[in-house]
């Protein structure tokens, strides 16, 4: 990306919708714009964990204002990112469908430890550069992200389901503050978040930083009182419990620095990170200027630089966890590769299938290159069903810089590269995911000798999306040389007359 290119973030939190938009600077990303609105999407969620209809409607509302500012944003400079509340909704993809059409790009809903990994990348590129080790701590809405890390690096992340939002609707709810309500919420905290003990000990970092929601707005409130600015002790958080059991309730709570938004869930959230500061032995923190939208900025930024981006990190670290066979694994890369080059080659010139840029190409085909490289990542559990184990892996991998959608769609892949097509529960309508599916089907079946194959006698075309076409020809002397593959190729075109798409062939019987 060329400086003064403009990135944007969208972060789908449970208490607050927010929409991050910054300018690229000689590699530093510096704001441009940044609006906030409170949604309380996570007050939201029934007793059924389904997100009400006034409660979509609020979402859909503020997502309509931030899509007006997106307009003429390109897709690669635009990522939005849900949390704990979609995460948790059941009719989320009531929600996500026509969220998506308002905003105009994807949202994706991320996991517990990508939203951690994000959090801490936008902490520690805000942070001056050190090498010391530093905890972060974030307590959203409806769950707390806890980081070990050291200089851009995290090293030991994990998400616990309790939240400011959650915890005021829980032991709060009726806006109320009194000491044995306090006591049980802390009490009931310190219990999720009991095992960070052992990830966490004291002696492991050497400084604590804390991020957006509580932490910012607490760390307001004192400083405002004339503690220490960006700083919170255990002192402080004394301190501000007092002003709130004086007060008695949210309704009648008065504190300088404190905004009216967050007088409903400050209960939940102190309580939270008072349960934080005593399982963790910590006796301060700071209030870090780096969050979640911050880290989603920077992560747009590596991934349009191939060698930093976290997702190359997962599948190599995938890779070798599952055994996978490193050689085969690239020769399928490389020619699933090449042949969606030919497939795009054609497409310019009868016309796009899918619009294509040349950016979104590469991006197209670097994905196609992490699902060759994974095919075979379901080896190690069964030889006959590889495929079918292989897609449950990634449709329940830990891997930082995928959504939960990407490693899906990677699934699909996985699962759609070998067997029958019909069973497949995919969009054949989407024709890039066709495409990708067939370069690896037939990538699979060139390199199924476990060598790299000749392509020199192959040709393979793909029509314009209405037409649902795609064309193989082979050369005479091609197919007398490869008799397997070619047989191979004849039944590929079979499998594919159960479903909307057909590939035709011609060459593939011997002269």
């Amino acid at each position: 990306m060329h400086n003064g290119t403009r990135l944007a973030a969208v972060d789908l939190g449970s208490n607050s919708f927010r929409l991050e938009i910054g300018y690229l600077d000689h590699g530093q990303i510096h704001r441009a714009e940044y609006l906030k609105e409170t949604v309380r999407q996570g007050n939201g969620l029934d007793e059924e964990r389904r997100l009400t209809p006034e409660a979509m409607q609020r979402g859909w509302d503020c997502l309509a204002r931030f899509g007006e500012r997106l307009a003429g944003f390109a897709s690669s400079q635009v990522r939005a990112v849900a949390t704990q509340t979609l995460r948790e909704a059941r009719n989320r993809d009531v929600f996500l469908s026509r969220a998506h059409q308002i905003l105009g790009f994807p949202i994706e809903v991320i996991s517990g430890l990508e939203e951690a990994r994000l959090i801490y990348q936008g902490v520690a590129r805000l942070l001056p550069q050190s090498d010391e080790r530093r905890l972060v701590v974030d307590i959203g809405g409806r769950s707390t992200e806890l980081i070990l890390g050291r200089g851009l690096d995290s090293q030991v992340m994990e998400s616990y389901r309790v939240g400011s939002v959650a915890w005021s609707m829980k032991y709060f709810p009726a806006g109320q503050f009194t000491a044995e309500a306090f006591r049980r919420a802390e009490v009931a905290a310190q219990a999720v978040l009991d095992e960070a003990l052992n990830a966490y000990p004291r002696h492991a970092w050497d400084v604590a930083y804390g991020s957006s929601g509580t932490i910012g707005a607490v760390a307001d409130v004192l400083g405002e009182a004339g503690w220490p600015t960006g700083q919170i002790t255990r002192d402080g958080l004394d301190w501000l419990l007092e002003r709130l059991l004086k007060a008695q309730s949210a309704e009648r709570l008065r504190l300088a620095g404190m905004k009216d938004d967050r007088r409903t869930v400050i209960g939940g959230g102190l309580s939270v990170l008072r349960a934080v500061f005593e399982l963790l032995g910590m006796d301060s923190l700071q209030a870090a200027q780096g969050a979640l939208r911050h880290g989603v900025l920077y992560d747009l930024l590596e991934r349009d630089e191939s060698n930093s981006d976290a997702r190359d990190a997962s599948v190599r670290r995938l890779s070798t966890k599952f055994g996978v066979d490193a050689a085969q694994a690239l020769r399928v890369a490389t020619v699933a590769g090449q042949l969606l080059g030919q497939m795009r080659t054609q497409d310019a010139a009868t016309g796009p299938a899918d619009n294509a840029t040349a950016a979104e190409f590469t991006r197209h085909a670097r994905k196609l290159s992490w699902a060759a490289q994974l095919h075979e990542i379901g080896i190690l559990i069964s030889h006959s069903d590889y495929h079918k184990h292989g897609a449950y892996v990634l449709d329940n991998a830990d891997a930082p810089g995928f959504a939960q959608p990407e490693l899906h769609r990677l699934g699909l892949l996985v699962l759609g590269h070998r067997g029958k097509l019909r069973k497949l529960d995919a969009d054949f309508e989407d024709t890039v995911f066709v495409q990708q599916l067939m370069a690896l089907r037939l990538a699979v079946i060139l390199c199924h000798a476990r060598r790299d194959p000749e392509l020199a006698g192959l040709q393979i075309e793909c029509a314009p999306a209405a037409e649902k076409c795609f064309s193989l020809r082979c050369r005479p002397e091609w197919v007398r040389a490869y008799p397997q593959s070619a047989h191979l190729l004849g039944e590929e075109s079979l499998a594919w007359q159960k479903t909307p798409w057909v590939l035709q062939t011609s060459g593939l019987k011997p002269e």
